[in-house]
């Protein structure tokens, strides 16, 4: 008979309730000794732990191009297309796979000019020119390719590594690795973006991520300015105690999660209010970012945040940054979402860079697929052309961490359909990430329903070629 069901459950003699009674105050009691000796587990379950090797970085920030950035208008330069455009498809259209709106399509070259960039002399478009000055400290995989063309199970494999839901996020798995570098915060944070997306599924609760806001609360609900802080202190002590009566009677993982939680909520009011204090920020840094610019300001404000977040010891960090589904007139749509992140992107780099956080930390930047070398004239948008979800070729590009500088892995054929050389999957690429944190993605791994699970699934290779 459950504890829970003590009122529903009447009429009750006077030595049963007494009985029950005894019960309850007992786990209280219990709780309350063992209390102690929880904290310190809990704390243990987000303390730094070793590495399987000596690392090349100590953080990761995930730029996420939510929506899938047409790779083709950006970064993979392709002169076959750009002089075929607007000729019949020279190609078959992949079977069973997402081709609304384009019967009868035609090729669609790159809507801006390519040039190169830097001493590397990579050629890059003319849609992004503050992030491609910085060409020089930029590795691009030109021959990336996925699973899925839909966004949600897209974005499922970026962030878990896999479609299906129910799996582990790509943060949560880095702190379970690695822990945390600084007790007061979480060691895994998003900016924006579904809730899949940081969630810690079957790995302890702990590592679950944090979702943090832009605004002058980074986190909702933290801060309760009517109580003072023994007072706060009081109140969780107690609160505390009747979840651990819970928890020790149940053994439930949610519990366990909110125990923690809370005390790290706890822990996080002054060092998290202060992420979000750019008061000491200096003005030059601000139009760095674009704070002043109503077309860059919000991307602008998740990105310095994020290089506070990195300065404070958070350890991995992903940033949604929207929006780019460009279905539908794209000789507009995609010039203004560049504009918007152009700027803080190529700030953070420069910043981390002049504050020495470059070289440990590593930036990943990419969408959940790229874009069709066709046309889309998609009539539930417009007859204004856009392209269609491509997950066979795409690009995506990384920055310091100790990867290769001013390189380009990888290609598409002529069109950029499809990657025919040095091909990376989404598997490769988290592979990749961990080996440069000094982890092995195959010895990451966590035992749930009477099998090893890692974040690779039985898949994933390190794309050595873009070691530095």
């Amino acid at each position: 008979m459950s504890q829970g069901n003590l009122i529903t459950q009447l009429p009750l003699s006077r030595r049963e309730m007494l009985r029950r009674m005894t019960v309850g105050f007992g786990q209280i009691a219990l709780a309350g000794t063992l209390a102690e000796q929880a904290a310190a587990t809990d704390s243990d379950l987000l303390s730094p732990s070793p590495s399987h090797f000596a690392p090349k970085a100590r953080r990761v920030v995930m730029l996420f191009l939510n929506g899938g950035p047409s790779h083709i208008d950006l970064w993979d330069w392709k002169p076959v297309l750009a002089r075929r455009s607007g000729e019949p498809m020279p190609f078959d259209l992949p079977e069973n796979d997402m081709t609304f709106g384009v019967k009868g399509a035609r090729l669609l070259g790159p809507i801006s000019k390519y040039r190169p960039r830097g001493q590397s002399g990579i050629r890059l478009s003319d849609l992004m020119p503050e992030l491609h000055a910085c060409a020089d400290e930029l590795c691009f995989l030109n021959g990336m390719h996925a699973d899925n063309s839909a966004h949600q199970p897209a974005r499922r494999q970026v962030f878990t590594g896999v479609t299906l839901l129910g799996k582990p996020s790509f943060g949560s798995w880095v702190s379970y690795g690695l822990g945390t570098e600084n007790r007061n915060l979480p060691s895994f944070v998003a900016l924006r973006g579904a809730k899949f997306e940081r969630a810690s599924a079957f790995l302890p609760a702990a590592h679950h991520g944090i979702a943090l806001s832009t605004g002058s609360r980074p986190i909702k609900h933290l801060v309760d300015s009517s109580m003072s802080k023994p007072e706060k202190r009081a109140q969780l002590d107690f609160i505390q105690s009747l979840n651990r009566a819970a928890s020790v009677q149940t053994q439930d993982r949610e519990m366990e999660g909110m125990i923690r939680s809370m005390e790290l909520a706890f822990r996080m009011q002054v060092d998290a209010a202060n992420l979000a204090d750019l008061s000491g920020e200096t003005e030059a840094t601000k139009r760095l970012y674009g704070l002043e610019d109503s077309a860059t300001k919000t991307a602008g404000r998740q990105c310095i945040l994020t290089r506070r977040c990195l300065e404070a010891g958070i350890r991995f960090l992903s940033v949604t940054l929207s929006s780019w589904d460009h279905h539908g007139d794209i000789l507009k749509n995609h010039p203004t979402s560049c504009r918007s992140v152009d700027r803080p992107i190529a700030a953070l780099i420069k910043d981390l860079k002049s504050r020495g956080l470059l070289e440990d930390t590593l930036i990943v930047c990419l969408g959940e697929f790229g874009r069709t070398p066709y046309w889309q004239d998609d009539p539930r948008i417009g007859r204004m052309p856009g392209r269609e979800h491509n997950r066979y070729g795409f690009s995506a590009w990384l920055a310091g961490g100790g990867i290769k500088p001013g390189f380009v892995h990888g290609a598409t054929d002529e069109f950029g359909g499809t990657a025919v050389d040095g091909k990376v999957h989404m598997h490769d690429l988290h592979a990749t990430i961990l080996h440069q944190l000094g982890l092995d993605h195959e010895k990451l791994t966590y035992r749930h329903a009477g099998r090893n699970f890692r974040l690779t699934d039985v898949y994933g290779e390190v794309v050595h070629e873009i070691l530095g």
